[in-house]
């Protein structure tokens, strides 16, 4: 099973992916859990969000590994592919913006990358749970950038939800199935 969940900010979506992991943990013994954490850390607020998510998700999931990966998704995902092994990455939006909008260093074309993540998805054959924004639903931004961000991260849900067999959307911690093939 490959769900995507998508939704707006506090819209709960990273709280039903842990409460997926949580049900998929306590189902067997030899169930894992990996959480794939994709944010870096910009400023001191940003480090402060990243520890009290890191220490929340310990209460939440015990029990569920944390591997910190702003860049090879990909990679990272491949070589955590088991059946027994339920990956969860938080979040697709961050990790596109550490593509486009890096804080250091160069800034890198988003869809070979995406292309790979999505085949990627396609393949996985353990259970995969990952989170994006859905922020294209709102007045279009200005600026050329945002409204290129917004582009990039619009087609990179479209791939993602075409190689996933489930696709959620949250409002107001409320789970909306909009595809479901399993």
């Amino acid at each position: 099973m490959r769900e995507l969940i998508l939704g707006g900010q506090r819209s709960g979506k990273s709280a039903r992916a842990e409460v997926l992991a949580a049900q998929w943990l306590g189902a067997s013994s030899t169930h894992r859990a990996l959480f794939i954490a994709t944010a870096t850390a910009w400023d001191e607020e940003m480090r402060e969000r990243i520890a009290r998510h890191q220490r929340d998700r310990a209460q939440r999931v015990p029990g569920m590994v944390t591997v910190e990966e702003p860049l090879d998704l990909a990679g990272v995902l491949a070589k955590n592919n088991a059946a027994n092994t339920l990956v969860v990455v938080d979040c697709l939006t961050l990790w596109l913006t550490n593509l486009l909008m890096p804080a250091q260093g160069e800034v890198e074309t988003s869809d070979a990358r995406t292309a790979t993540l999505a085949q990627t998805i396609s393949t996985h054959t353990g259970p995969l749970i990952l989170v994006s924004n859905e922020i294209g639903l709102g007045v279009i931004p200005m600026g050329a950038e945002v409204r290129a961000f917004v582009d990039a991260l619009g087609r990179l849900n479209q791939q993602v939800a075409a190689a996933c067999d489930r696709v959620t959307l949250m409002a107001a911690g409320l789970p909306l199935t909009l595809k479901d093939t399993a």
